[in-house]
């Protein structure tokens, strides 16, 4: 039997997820940003608009 550890897998596969959705963003996919301070600002930017809408009541 081939031993699995199946927390460490289902962690992974959120990170790989979250990177892929922030990928969506052309900026963030190309390094469109010249400076690590402008792109680290503009990733906090697009995480931001994708994990907004989980934590806002749209009733």
């Amino acid at each position: 039997m081939i031993k699995c550890n199946f927390n460490a897998y289902r962690q992974r596969n959120r990170i790989e997820r979250m990177f892929n959705r922030l990928k969506q963003f052309r900026r963030i996919a190309t390094r469109y940003d010249t400076t690590a301070i402008s792109f680290m600002e503009f990733l906090c930017l697009a995480a931001v608009k994708l994990w907004l809408p989980t934590f806002v009541n749209t009733a």
